[in-house]
């Protein structure tokens, strides 16, 4: 992890807020410094019911700008914050993380990241470890090219009616979020690559007007960018992401063009990439 935030505060205000409602968070592409629990380690006394609360090692912190968000976003900004150490890897897949613990590395109350945490056990990337907190899902290759083959069966479809329908000032306006997802990519940092990336494809099917096929795509996206176990940092490199990135505006040229053909085939390859 990055870094960890200690929430401070005046007398009489509780942990982790400052007056009027606040609290600190840290500023960053989300990754958290999570304290780790290794499978097989007891519960503490006294500690909260179902997680470990001591004796966890503890990463090196590293000191970062931190940010005031409004109480009522916490619980949203640890999601996000989550999600992010997933795909940068900071959330190891097969490792035991508590909320009490985490919450410290927030600066905030244990209940908040529970509840972000639950969140994330609907989507699957995490599992519920009874008296003990959250286990990061181990996932393998076949999950991913499996993946891969859904998010293809979705969107190849929708992409070539819209390539049919949309006409090319609309695919124009586009062009930005195709711009974006390279600079993201050129900074060779997954999470923000991974927001880019979600956010271009979300702004393409969206020309749909089908609402429910845009959630369920960026569903299969988001647990698609979550690592293999074994995977390390340089997974997928600085490297990969760019030419990832550039199937993007290669992609939105041929929408603009109408070229069916060249649709079909660079998108088949950016799955196929994928997975």
């Amino acid at each position: 992890m990055k870094q960890g935030a200690q929430g401070s505060a005046g007398a009489g205000v509780p942990r982790g807020e400052v007056p009027g409602g606040q609290v600190r968070v840290p500023q960053q592409s989300g990754a958290v410094d999570a304290g780790r629990v290794r499978p097989g380690a007891g519960e503490p006394a006294g500690g909260v019911r179902g997680e470990h609360t001591h004796s966890e090692p503890v990463l090196p912190v590293v000191p970062r700008g931190r940010a005031v968000v409004q109480r009522s976003s916490v619980r949203g900004q640890i999601v996000d914050a989550l999600r992010a150490a997933l795909v940068a890897g900071d959330l190891r897949p097969g490792e035991v993380y508590s909320a009490p613990v985490l919450g410290e590395r927030f600066g905030v109350s244990a209940t908040p990241v529970r509840e972000a945490m639950q969140q994330l056990a609907l989507e699957g990337a995490v599992e519920v470890v009874p008296n003990r907190g959250f286990r990061v899902v181990e996932r393998g290759a076949r999950e991913l090219a499996e993946l891969a083959e859904v998010r293809a069966l979705i969107e190849v479809p929708v992409m070539l009616r819209l390539a049919r329908t949309v006409p090319a000032e609309r695919w124009a306006e586009l062009r930005p979020l195709a711009e974006a997802t390279v600079r993201a990519a050129s900074s060779g940092c997954r999470a923000t690559y991974a927001e880019s990336d979600r956010g271009f494809h979300r702004a393409v099917l969206s020309l749909s007007g089908n609402e429910q096929l845009v959630q369920i795509a960026e569903d299969l996206h988001r647990r698609a960018q979550w690592p293999l176990v074994g995977s390390g940092p340089g997974m997928r490199g600085r490297a990969d992401l760019v030419a990832d990135a550039h199937e993007h505006t290669a992609l939105l040229d041929a929408l603009i063009a109408r070229d069916l053909e060249v649709v079909r085939a660079l998108v088949g390859e950016h799955f196929a990439g994928a997975g």
